[in-house]
């Protein structure tokens, strides 16, 4: 049934392009593509506020090539096969441009299909390091890949926690395996450590006491995940509850505010790493006072990633002269644009130069940057 709804829906969005009335020429399109709903929506939703306020400003001023920019928004859960469909929705709708996917799994599924239709896609957190490789030419990122960000976490698990015996766990999905198996080789690299286990989960489970039962087993010094919030907070309040005190450490995946609200005082001590504290840059308070004067909050998770994506793409747009897939790539690669996340341009694999993760630790119900 889903199929055949999928299909009808294709064909309904086919018929609207080809009869969409005049005004349409009139709009530049970008999608934004990402889990709006559900436990990972914390990761998604941010980008969407980011990618409106940054439109919103070049609309005051005109808008992009004398035209207005539309934000068409798409929810993929971070869901690989809800994924291609909400990029296959963006290229029939015709889109010059995608921010977005969040998630490495929905990022990977959607890439083929914004490849063949030659769209520009800039994730502001999609890690995978294999994403570069296969979205060439047309994928960018604003924030470091994986294999920074496990380098990061194992130099901090040897050298600052002098762990000689670590446990791996992972929720078995393209970023949280990625960056565990990362976290892995830098530590037995490193030839200061062990690591003792090395697992996967199944994501959604309501208990996770049998891999924290083998993690007792093992008796590690630190223990790793590689995975998203849900499970993270689930497996650190089971760890507490069985007396398993060591440090807990993981990635981007948990870094947010949600993470620290299901946890409550279980999260108190976690180590998170997670893009580098930018606070000090002019443009960061412009677009936090942003985001507090159009929605009264705080942005969350990945918002200034999203926000410099948004810049970037569409001041790529603007010196390309052009929506031109060619001539907007071009202006990816060599020129800089000024962002909170820094002044950046993107390297030949799409990698954004100049930005880069921290660790942090949860300190009184905060996430603070440990120096």
């Amino acid at each position: 049934m889903k199929r055949v709804l999928s299909f009808f829906s294709m064909a309904l969005f086919a018929l609207m392009a080809v009869f969409a009335p005049a005004h349409a020429e009139d709009v530049i399109k970008i999608g934004v593509a990402g889990p709006h709903t559900g436990d990972l929506a914390p990761f998604g939703v941010p980008t969407v506020h980011a990618v409106k306020i940054v439109a919103e400003k070049y609309n005051a001023n005109g808008g992009l090539l004398g035209k207005k920019i539309q934000v068409i928004v798409l929810d993929d859960q971070c869901k690989p096969e809800i994924a291609t469909n909400v990029a296959t929705n963006l290229v029939t709708q015709g889109v010059v441009g995608v921010i977005g996917h969040i998630c490495s799994g929905a990022t990977k599924a959607a890439l083929p299909i914004y490849k063949q239709a030659k769209i520009p896609v800039i994730s502001p957190s999609a890690t995978n390091p294999s994403l570069t490789k296969l979205g060439a030419p047309v994928f960018f990122r604003t924030i470091a890949p994986d294999n920074a960000q496990a380098k990061l976490d194992a130099d901090f698990i040897v050298n600052k926690l002098h762990a000689k015996r670590v446990a791996i766990i992972h929720d078995k999905e393209d970023y949280g395996k990625g960056l565990a198996t990362y976290v892995k080789e830098y530590i037995e690299k490193s030839g200061k450590a062990k690591v003792v286990l090395f697992a996967g989960v199944t994501r959604g489970a309501m208990d996770y006491s049998a891999i924290v039962q083998r993690i007792k087993r093992v008796h590690p010094d630190v223990v790793m995940f590689g995975g998203y919030h849900p499970e993270a907070s689930k497996i650190v309040m089971a760890m507490r509850r069985m007396r398993v005190k060591v440090p807990f450490i993981s990635g981007d995946g948990i870094k947010n505010d949600k993470f620290i609200q299901v946890a409550g005082r279980y999260a108190e001590g976690v180590y998170a790493s997670g893009p580098k504290d930018i606070s000090g840059n002019p443009l960061y308070k412009v677009a936090l006072e942003e985001h507090k004067k159009k929605y009264g909050t705080e942005p969350g998770a990945f918002y200034f990633n999203g926000y410099a994506a948004a810049q970037a793409l569409f001041n790529a747009i603007q010196k390309a002269g052009s929506t031109d897939f060619d001539k907007i790539v071009k202006v990816l690669h060599t020129q800089y644009v000024e962002t909170p996340l820094g002044k950046i341009r993107f390297d030949k694999n799409g990698e954004a130069e100049g930005v880069g993760f921290a660790i942090y630790q949860v300190r009184n119900g905060k996430f603070v940057q440990v120096k």
